[in-house]
This record gives structure tokens, C-alpha cells and sequence, in this order.
């Protein structure tokens, strides 16, 4: 007895200490579980706009969603940090104040109840008991500031990011707009026409400071659009983002290098010192007879970052380009002249080549250009035959046909083969209950089996018909293709 009590009570705090580990996991989870800072894209005012020009601004809206969500995290400033701080501890020191009110109106209740004094006396011992814990956790919310993070994670509203636009707030009216649409920040701006040109203007207000935190414009034509939001939207991320500025420095050889910077213009031959939102950034480069350079750099907050880039020099080879007769050599699509001629086509490459002759025969080759440098190759493009019309057509159904035939020859060897099995052992239950067989039972099984026999015979010539008619469509379905060739030698004819 005394054993199944120790066993009991050993059972009991086991699973006690359990459960107090799983509420630690519980509120450590919910402590270090990131909060979100919700921006909201309040839809832009182009009432200015003409009606053929509105397309600008659902391109500026739907710009604006597809960038900014690009955003991962805002850092916050000391003074917004605070007010989160301080509101996380109001809502924490409400919730606590009212359980503990609530309590104690309920043990004030408890007098006019009528309850005898026994039991009147056993509930306020038990809510006098529940009062001070609630006492002691409203003690607790006041010694023990709140965990509120201090980089958030930034996100946009869910409407925003079904690119659906609230219409923006009056004046004043900011404020109760971020209540409804629980963000903490609203974006709002303006599109419109100056002179042929766009003018996009735009305001961030900001719930901690309740006021228009920071506001800007940009003027450009329609065929800059894509380098103005570019910059409308370096300016937004750095501000968004709660960062310092990245600078970035790119040079690069030669000096008719363009470069990209996210796909978008940022100089030749490099660029000045360039201010972007720290992440990731991805850099282009590019000249006319040099390989192109794409990667992607890091940038951080504050800091400088100098790249320097040197594209190598594409080396080259001869191709020679000969046929039967003179016709047009296309290379690609672009026309480069009449046979025989000499291509120089750059080496390690795939390169797609056709030869029409004046008859409107065609000969062409894919083939991929040697990887040493100064290599020298001779392809000789003779006409492709193309098969007579129909008669892909006319081999597919035949292919169809045969492979039906399989088929149907199939099922008919299996059914006969079934039925000579089922006979077969009739026969022998007969003879073994009988001793004899019956002859016109017998003859018929035998009949059967030679059914059988001329049926899988039968499977067997439809199935190499089949096989005959497979190979040959195969054959006629792609005889007229182009031929691919991966070529190391210095000369070689292709024919």
C-alpha cells in the first residue's frame, strides 16, 4: 500500500513539473515571437490625371506593393520604441488592473447574496486568496517592464498586398485611419501632369508620432518611369526600413561599361557615391566585345562600399560557313550574308545557323563553338530533305492501328488461354470422378488449345507489326530536324 502511494505522488509531481516546463516554453515562445510594424497604402489621389494617362498610376500603386514588401524588418528609434514600450505596458497593466477589480467587486457581491455564514465565510477565504495573486501579477506588470522589439518585422496590410488601396484619410483623420485598418503608419500621395511630365508626391504619417513624419516628390516623363520609381523607392526603404543610409561606389573597365544596379541605369564606367536601403543589392555590368558580370552584394547600414569590376575580353574564332551553292547564311534570326563566308562567333558558345537556298531549300545546324581561343572550324550545310506532305500523318496512324492490333490480340490470347485452362481442368475433375474421359469434351479442349496456340502466334506478328510502324514513324517524324553538334576539333565538315 505504502509503495502505491510513493508511486502515486512521484507520478503526480513528474507530471506537475511538466506542466511548469511546458507554460515556461509557453511564455518564452510568446516573448520571443516577433511583432509586426503594418504599413498601409492609402490609394493615391490622380483625379488630375487625364484618362489615358491613368495607367501611370495603377503602374506607380502596383510598384510601390511589389518594392516595398521587399522590406524585411524596421529598426525603431528610441523615441518610437518608447511608445510602443509604453503602450505594450498600458494594455499589460489594464488587463491586470481589470481581473483584479472584477475580483474584488465579486467578493463586495458576495455580502448580498444571502449565502449562510459557513459558506459566505469559505468564499471569501477562497477570493481573498485569488485577490492577492491578482494583486501580486498587477505588482509584477508594474516592477517589470514589457518585452517589445526593436526590430519588427515590416509588412504591409493584407488589402495592400492584394493590391487593394483604402481611399486615403482627411486631414486629421490620420490617426483613426491606422486605428481601422490596425497599422502604424499610413502612405499617402498624389499623381499628377505638369507639362507632359508626372508629378508623384507623397506623405508618411506615422501613428507614435501622430503627425506626418516625412514627405517628398519626384517630376519625370513617361519613358523615365522606371528610373523614377527606382529612386521613389530608394528613398521609401531607407526611410521605411529605420536605417542609415548604405553608400555604394562601383568602378569598372572599360570605361563604356554600363551598369545596372537592380535593373536599373546607374552609370558607365561606374558610378558616384550612391546612397540605397542596406540588403542585398544586385549589380550588372556590360560592354561590347566583354563578358557580361551579374552578382549580388551585400550593403550595411552606414557603411561604405567601394566595388571595383574588370570585364574579360570575349575571345573569338573563324567559322566557315560553306554548301552546295551561294544562298543566304542566317545567323539566328539576322540575316549575315551569301555562301561561302567566314563567321566570327565567339568561343564556348551555342550558335543556331541556316542556309536557304535560292530554291527555298533549307540547310541548318546547331552547334556549340569550340572553348580554346582563335579556333577555326569548316561546316558544310547540305539541304534537308523534308518528307513528302502527309506522310507523318499517314505513318502515326498506321503506328495507331498497329498498337490497337497489339491490343485486341492481347485480350483474345488471354481469353482463349483462361478458357482452355478452365476446360482442361473440367476434363480432369471428370476423369478422376468418371475414370474416362469424354471424347467430344476432349476434342473441343484440344481445339481450344490450338485456338490458343494461333492466337499468341497471332500477339507475337502484331506486336513486331507494331514495333515496324513505331520505328518507322519515329523515323519520318524526325527526319527533317536540325541536327545539334558539340564540336572540339580545329576542322570539321558537317554534312
Amino acid at each position: 500500500m505504502k509503495s502505491g502511494m510513493l508511486f502515486l505522488m512521484v507520478l503526480f509531481f513528474s507530471f506537475s513539473a511538466r506542466l511548469f516546463s511546458l507554460g515556461n516554453s509557453e511564455d518564452t515562445q510568446a516573448q520571443t515571437q516577433k511583432e509586426e510594424w503594418l504599413l498601409s497604402i492609402a490609394n493615391f489621389d490622380s483625379g488630375a490625371l487625364s484618362e489615358n494617362k491613368k495607367s501611370v498610376a495603377n503602374t506607380v500603386m502596383r510598384k510601390l506593393v511589389e518594392s516595398l514588401n521587399t522590406i524585411n524588418y524596421r529598426t525603431r528609434v528610441s523615441p518610437e520604441y518608447a511608445f510602443y514600450e509604453k503602450a505594450a505596458w498600458e494594455r499589460a497593466r489594464s488587463g491586470a488592473a481589470e481581473a483584479l477589480a472584477a475580483k474584488q467587486n465579486e467578493r463586495s457581491l458576495l455580502l448580498y447574496r444571502g449565502d449562510p455564514q459557513w459558506k459566505y465565510l469559505r468564499n471569501t477565504e477562497r477570493i481573498d486568496v485569488e485577490i492577492e495573486k491578482l494583486r501580486i501579477a498587477l505588482e509584477k506588470v508594474d516592477n517589470n517592464a514589457p518585452y517589445v522589439d526593436t526590430d519588427p518585422l515590416f509588412n504591409l496590410t493584407k488589402t495592400n498586398l492584394d493590391f487593394v488601396f483604402p481611399p486615403a484619410p482627411a486631414a486629421g483623420g490620420e490617426y483613426r485611419f491606422c486605428i481601422d485598418q490596425k497599422s502604424d503608419a499610413v502612405l499617402t500621395g498624389s499623381i499628377a501632369e505638369f507639362h507632359d511630365r508626372f508629378v508623384v508626391s507623397w506623405k508618411l504619417y506615422t501613428k507614435y508620432t501622430r503627425s506626418v513624419v516625412w514627405e517628398d516628390s519626384i517630376i519625370f516623363s513617361s519613358n523615365d518611369i522606371d528610373e523614377a520609381m527606382a529612386e521613389i523607392m530608394i528613398r521609401l526603404i531607407i526611410v521605411l526600413s529605420g536605417n542609415e543610409p548604405a553608400v555604394l561606389t562601383v568602378r569598372a573597365e572599360p570605361e563604356n561599361t554600363l551598369v545596372l544596379i537592380n535593373r536599373s541605369f546607374a552609370g558607365r564606367g561606374g558610378t558616384d557615391e550612391l546612397e540605397l536601403p542596406p540588403g542585398p543589392v544586385t549589380i550588372t555590368a556590360s560592354a561590347p566585345g566583354y563578358e557580361n558580370l551579374a552578382f549580388t552584394a551585400e550593403l550595411l547600414p552606414g557603411e561604405d562600399t567601394d566595388i571595383n569590376i574588370r570585364l574579360w575580353p570575349i575571345e573569338y574564332g573563324n567559322t566557315e560557313i560553306k554548301g552546295f551553292s551561294a544562298g543566304n547564311v542566317y545567323h539566328g534570326a539576322l540575316y549575315i550574308g551569301e555562301a561561302p563566308l567566314t563567321l566570327r562567333l565567339p568561343v564556348n558558345q551555342m550558335e543556331y545557323t541556316e542556309l536557304v537556298y535560292p530554291d527555298g531549300e533549307r540547310g541548318t545546324i546547331v552547334f556549340q563553338t569550340p572553348g580554346e581561343a582563335d579556333f577555326s572550324k569548316s561546316i558544310f550545310l547540305q539541304t534537308k530533305f523534308s518528307a513528302v506532305k502527309g506522310r507523318v500523318e499517314k505513318s502515326r496512324r498506321n503506328y495507331y492501328w498497329a498498337w490497337g492490333g497489339t491490343w485486341l490480340a492481347g485480350i483474345a490470347a488471354w481469353l482463349s488461354y483462361q478458357t482452355f485452362l478452365g476446360m482442361n481442368n473440367a476434363i480432369n475433375y471428370d476423369f478422376a470422378k468418371t475414370g474416362s474421359y469424354n471424347e467430344k469434351f476432349y476434342n473441343s479442349n484440344v481445339n481450344m488449345y490450338n485456338f490458343s496456340i494461333g492466337t499468341f502466334v497471332a500477339l507475337g506478328v502484331a506486336a513486331a507489326v507494331d514495333i515496324f510502324f513505331m520505328s518507322r514513324y519515329l523515323y519520318t517524324a524526325n527526319k527533317g530536324s536540325t541536327p545539334i553538334f558539340r564540336e572540339s576539333g580545329d576542322i570539321d565538315d558537317i554534312r
